[in-house]
């Protein structure tokens, strides 16, 4: 697993928004060296993404965690 630079935190940031349609998503870097991207919605941590390289190809994996307490009643 590679470690993301700052332009592809920036390129994922505006990239996710526009997907998930929500301003208020945020990508941010790794406070340490090897530890995770964070994405955080209004300020919530809601998930992780990681950096894949395979024979020159690189692709990113986004994973989202929803806890059941924070889903509506049913």
């Amino acid at each position: 697993m590679a470690d993301i630079t700052p332009s592809e935190v920036k390129r994922l940031q505006t990239t996710l928004q526009r997907l998930l349609g929500s301003p208020k998503l945020t990508v941010n870097a790794p406070t340490r060296k090897g530890m995770s991207v964070e994405i955080a919605v209004a300020g919530e941590l809601i998930g992780t993404v990681h950096r894949d390289e395979d024979e020159g190809e690189v692709s990113y994996a986004v994973h989202i965690t929803v806890l059941e307490e924070d889903l509506p009643a049913a």
